[in-house]
């Protein structure tokens, strides 16, 4: 059995896309012949002091030098040239969204971690990344070879249709409360809307980013709200299933989505959405899954809000088709098949 090291920043547990990925790419390995262990780094990635990159090399440098070093990619786009030149033996990263895309950084910090993340990409010998999307902005943007990555988009578990409630229409929202996922934004874009009967929930972490709650929670008292919008918070899973079985339309009004998970388990449930086609969000939910805005757009967004809380029918149509899409959506079996073909060695 092929061993591999995977190198994964803070908490496994914490309640993230990326995080819920990386543990079932760990559950799944082994069926494919490949032996992993959690390396544990610090959790200040992306933003690593010198005693954390010190800290990080002394840990790499501890891994039996056979095994396959996969690192995440919040972590080993942020590794210092010393760090990277320390490496040995094959080094795969796994990149869900190029760090230097996340929203609210300075543009000052936006250019280092380009270049940083660039130098640490350059080195990897192979790149697995969640979506098409990214695969695309890898290429274009940063100049890495097509050759050297490869897709293995997250999986979705199989899920019962969602049956809804009605009266009032029920809006979710699933993640974790970040500036990048633009709750704020989607928070204004109902406040017209109050002339109609809904209730919008938001579950997802709010111990992430104490500025982004600040801001979330501001929108919905400023716009009197406060008996409309629930901040759940983080939720167990089968508070969050009783939430997807319940809601009548999904909606996201994220800026950027490497792939967007939610957005897949939406669909899995046979849910309407509206969504901000920010990163890869427009190709994980097809045209007719989803009503899809320009990111950012408040205005925008308030108008497909209202077709869909207003047209019963639209929003019929969206979930048949969100029903049939999510049908043929990748599993965990098959993501972790082609991460297996690339630390086995099977695909260059």
């Amino acid at each position: 059995m092929a061993e591999a090291v995977f190198a994964i920043p803070g908490d496994l547990k914490s309640a993230t896309g990326g995080y819920a990925y990386d543990r079932r790419v760990i559950e799944s390995l082994p069926d494919f012949g490949v032996s992993v262990s959690v390396l544990p780094l610090p959790d200040a990635f992306p933003n690593p002091t010198p005693a954390d990159l010190a800290e990080t090399h002394h840990l790499i440098e501890s891994k039996p030098r056979d095994a396959v070093l996969l690192a995440d990619g919040l972590a080993f786009g942020a590794f210092n040239e010393d760090l990277l030149n320390a490496l040995q033996g094959r080094v795969i990263a796994l990149v869900h969204h190029p760090l230097f895309l996340e929203t609210g950084l300075p543009h000052a910090r936006k250019v280092e971690l380009k270049a940083t993340e660039e130098r640490a990409l350059c080195r990897a010998n192979h790149i697995v990344v969640t979506s098409r999307v990214t695969k695309r902005i890898l290429v274009d943007n940063m100049g890495i070879s097509t050759e050297k990555i490869t897709v293995a988009e997250p999986g979705t578990d199989p899920a019962q249709r969602a049956t809804g409630t009605g009266a009032p229409l029920q809006i979710l929202s699933v993640g974790t409360v970040l500036p990048r996922k633009g709750y704020h934004l989607l928070v204004e874009a109902l406040a017209p809307l109050k002339h109609l009967d809904w209730r919008l929930t938001i579950a997802g972490a709010l111990d992430r980013h104490a500025e982004a709650v600040a801001t979330l929670r501001e929108a919905v008292r400023a716009n009197g709200l406060d008996d409309r919008v629930t901040l759940a918070g983080k939720v167990v899973p089968a508070t969050l299933e009783r939430y997807y079985e319940s809601a009548d339309l999904f909606v996201s009004a994220s800026l950027f989505e490497g792939y967007g998970m939610v957005l897949a388990e939406a669909m899995a449930r046979g849910l309407p959405m509206v969504i901000a086609a920010g990163g890869a969000a427009a190709e994980t939910a097809g045209d007719a899954a989803a009503l899809h805005v320009e990111a950012g757009n408040v205005l925008a967004l308030t108008t497909a809000l209202e077709r869909a809380l207003t047209d019963k029918k639209l929003r019929d149509r969206l979930a048949d088709a969100a029903w049939e899409a999510g049908r043929t959506l990748p599993t965990w079996h098959e993501t972790a098949r082609r991460i297996a073909a690339v630390i086995l060695g099977l695909r260059s």
